[in-house]
């Protein structure tokens, strides 16, 4: 008698298995995950209380702290993607009036700057033309004009494939009375970064790059500097979910016993774990000097391919995400669809600024190896071979 007053019938494609094809992800990200990650995904599910996923939690946050070099005490992984992560680190530290300089040169740039302003603080957007980075005599002439509580700066930017340099960054800010946050989510484990070192104060991450993770838990870690901003609010954070106080006592940050503060994603834990375990397995080192090696390696061949390498000056090049230039008469998205349709592999057009301007090639973590840069540039010779070219 009740299934008389459905009117909407069970969905077909849920009455079917789920098919999910093997792809190679080689463009900005997701990455593949390994088996290993795999299978702690697939773990049976504890409480968000349990003994045994706090200690899972505290092996995170010694794992987030080896991957930043830092041993801030609020260090921590977001529920959520990068995004999220980014979205924590502004609403935590700015509140309605404060003053923030964002460092544009890129999406991230852009999208940091949206959501403060969303925030209510006072914007001023430092500029950098695509594929270019900032120096120390751009930044200090921006806290000069502008005199902001917060710089925000993209280390990794995957929209242009740029690698910022941070040395000297930290101490700059400071000596301004400029706390510095960076984006690292293109950038953690394939290139060199020292948080306490360079004087960072907010770092954060995501698990789905160079950890090999599923999208989904961002880590991230606040200096002593940044801790004391938050302490001094004069108002609570505008979200409650992303309100630093209590994300730091649910993950034990501040000496306390633990409070309840939201139902994590514990299978996600468990995977960002073993991420990190590999990471710290393999060694920072090791991991660096791999995504360089293979970076080059993919640039080397490129250009022996007569491609046009999007960022020009070498040490600017991201270790882990390689642009392109589109090459003149093709169709970007028949290049992508190509390697998509006849190699099974992924690689990306621009995102934000560069759409339609380059090709994006992912070479993270495990899918980081000189096998994957081979297959990656037979397979381009294939698709510039195959595509239609206009004349034009």
């Amino acid at each position: 008698m009740a299934t008389s007053l459905l009117r909407v019938p069970p969905p077909e494609g849920l009455l079917r298995p789920l098919a999910v094809p093997e792809r190679l992800l080689l463009g900005p990200g997701p990455s593949n995950v390994p088996r290993r990650i795999q299978a702690a995904a697939g773990q049976q599910l504890l409480g968000h209380m349990h003994p045994e996923v706090l200690q899972v939690m505290d092996e995170i946050k010694a794992g987030i702290q080896y991957a930043f070099q830092t041993r801030n005490r609020l260090t921590l992984a977001i529920s959520g993607s990068g995004h999220c992560a980014m979205e924590a680190a502004l609403l935590n530290l700015l509140e309605q009036g404060d003053t923030v300089l964002v460092a544009i040169n890129g999406i991230w740039g852009q999208r940091a700057a949206d959501i403060a302003r969303r925030l209510g603080a006072n914007v001023y957007e430092l500029l950098k033309p695509l594929g270019k980075y900032f120096t120390l005599q751009d930044v200090e002439q921006g806290l000069v004009q502008h005199k902001p509580l917060v710089l925000f700066i993209t280390h990794g930017e995957s929209s242009t494939g740029v690698l910022q340099p941070l040395e000297g960054l930290g101490e700059l800010c400071h000596r301004h009375g400029c706390l510095l946050l960076v984006d690292a989510v293109a950038s953690l484990g394939g290139a060199p970064i020292f948080m306490d070192q360079q004087e960072i104060d907010v770092l954060y991450s995501g698990s789905q790059k160079v950890l090999n993770a599923p999208p989904g838990t961002a880590p991230i870690s606040f200096s002593e500097r940044a801790r004391e901003k938050l302490l001094k609010r004069k108002t609570k954070p505008p979200s409650f979910y992303m309100d630093m106080n209590w994300l730091a006592s649910y993950w034990g940050c501040d000496g306390e016993p633990r409070r309840y503060h939201h139902t994590a994603p514990i299978n996600s834990f468990f995977s960002l774990r073993e991420g990190l375990a590999m990471l710290a397995e393999q060694g920072l080192e090791s991991s660096w000097e791999r995504h360089r090696a293979n970076c080059t390696r993919l640039c080397q061949g490129l250009l022996d391919m007569g491609l046009e390498l999007f960022v020009e000056e070498e040490k600017a090049r991201l270790p882990t995400i390689t642009t392109v230039r589109v090459p003149e008469g093709y169709n970007w998205k028949d290049i992508t669809a190509f390697l998509m349709d006849n190699h099974g592999m992924e690689i990306a057009g621009g995102l934000g600024p560069t759409v339609g301007k380059v090709l994006r090639i992912g070479l993270m973590g495990s899918n980081s190896t000189s096998g994957n840069v081979d297959r990656v540039l037979r397979a381009l010779q294939d698709a510039l071979k195959s595509c239609h070219r206009s004349r034009l």
